[in-house]
């Protein structure tokens, strides 16, 4: 009987930190592939002179579970950019007028609570702006140039 109350104890104690450490390792996801991204953006602005916008892929947010992502029927082709496996995070690139800004964002609701976490990339344009992201992203709680939250919400992972 003792045993199987210390048993019970160290469960709820693993249970909720097991969890949380899997949220992180999904959110990492989100901070590598926006820096990625990010490469494959400045070796296209080196070849065209302008930065190359792309639809949200997923075009749905996913949830807790993974999501297939279609790089060949996407914006991302052209880019020549794509993640590896499925993904917990959607991604877009939005890209200023002229050319020369753009703002990567990634968005998920990686423990199905109805909270959308987001996080993105901003490069300011020729006027030194930045462009809102297309999936949310708010670029006011971005660094420019550093790969970040885009929202003022309490949930960090």
């Amino acid at each position: 009987m003792i045993a199987a109350a210390i048993v019970g104890v160290i469960a709820a104690i693993a249970l909720p930190v097991y969890s949380s450490y899997m949220l992180k390792s999904k959110t990492a996801e989100a901070k590598t592939n926006l820096g990625s991204l990010r490469v494959a953006e400045e070796s296209f602005y080196a070849e065209h002179d302008a930065h190359h916008a792309a639809n949200a892929e997923p075009p749905l947010i996913p949830g807790a579970h993974s999501a297939a992502f279609d790089a060949a029927g996407s914006d991302f082709a052209d880019l020549g950019w794509s993640p590896e496996g499925t993904v917990y995070f959607s991604y877009a690139v939005a890209v200023s007028g002229d050319g020369i800004g753009y703002t990567a964002d990634a968005a998920a609701d990686i423990d199905a609570d109805g909270f959308v976490q987001l996080w993105g990339y901003a490069k300011p344009d020729g006027g030194d702006a930045l462009l809102n992201g297309s999936l949310g992203c708010d670029v006011s709680f971005l660094t420019p140039k550093l790969v970040g939250r885009c929202g003022n919400d309490q949930t960090i992972f």
